[in-house]
């Protein structure tokens, strides 16, 4: 019976500190996307002549960047972090060229559809008990796979084979958000409580998954939003 208490007090603990890990989290991907939506406006109405060099560029930053996050949130979070957050002006820097193909009112539309979409799956995530691993494993593939044909249409340029590949990529990251919420609580419940890795790294690497997961969205719901913007 001595049990009881220590055992009740070690889950409030644990729940305790899951809860303050989510919320660290959290905020430093709601803190990312504020960046990146600063920047992107700061740049907008700023009149910033970009050349052909500073897009390419930046377009490769982009896809280089967050691997660098991934690879060393865990052992150096404080490098991961600011390389987070430079992450964030360079996406930011990357939607301003982006956004100048659609109106205000897509974007906004976009940007709404997302939210409600991340906010609904992120808390299916936390939620539920049923195990999403290999529905995320599928949804990873699927992703891949899809990575693969919009190459191969960057050089059709099929205006209809973009609006399909868009829902199909909205479909997959509804998916993936939910699977990495519920990956990073996994992790965390793992891990917590050893010295096997850091916990700010953890956030750290869970705060650019989801990002990744929120930007993806807005980016594939603004070409169907926006389908016809630039016609």
């Amino acid at each position: 019976m001595d049990n009881y208490p220590n055992e009740e007090r070690r889950v409030a603990n644990n729940a305790a500190g899951l809860n303050a890990f989510l919320t660290r989290m959290y905020s430093w991907m709601s803190l990312a996307v504020l960046i990146s939506a600063a920047t992107a406006f700061l740049i907008s109405g700023s009149g910033i002549a970009i050349t052909r060099g500073m897009m390419w560029g930046s377009m490769i930053l982009w896809f280089v960047i967050p691997f660098v996050v991934s690879f060393q949130a865990l052992k150096r979070p404080t490098l991961a972090f600011g390389a987070l957050m430079l992450y964030a002006i360079l996406s930011g820097f990357v939607f301003s060229i982006i956004a100048k193909a659609y109106t205000g009112a897509s974007i906004a539309s976009a940007f709404v559809s997302a939210s409600a979409i991340f906010i609904t799956m992120t808390v299916f995530g936390l939620v539920t008990r049923k195990n999403l691993d290999k529905v995320g494993r599928q949804a990873v593939a699927a992703l891949i796979a899809l990575i693969v044909a919009m190459i191969i249409n960057w050089f059709l340029r099929s205006p209809l084979i973009s609006f399909v590949f868009s829902i199909i990529a909205v479909l997959i990251f509804t998916v993936l958000t939910a699977y990495d919420t519920q990956k990073m609580k996994q992790m965390y419940n793992q891990y917590a409580g050893s010295n096997q890795i850091s916990m700010t790294g953890l956030a750290v690497f869970g705060a650019l998954q989801l990002y990744l997961d929120f930007v993806n969205l807005f980016l594939q719901l603004l070409q169907i939003f926006g389908s016809g913007d630039n016609r």
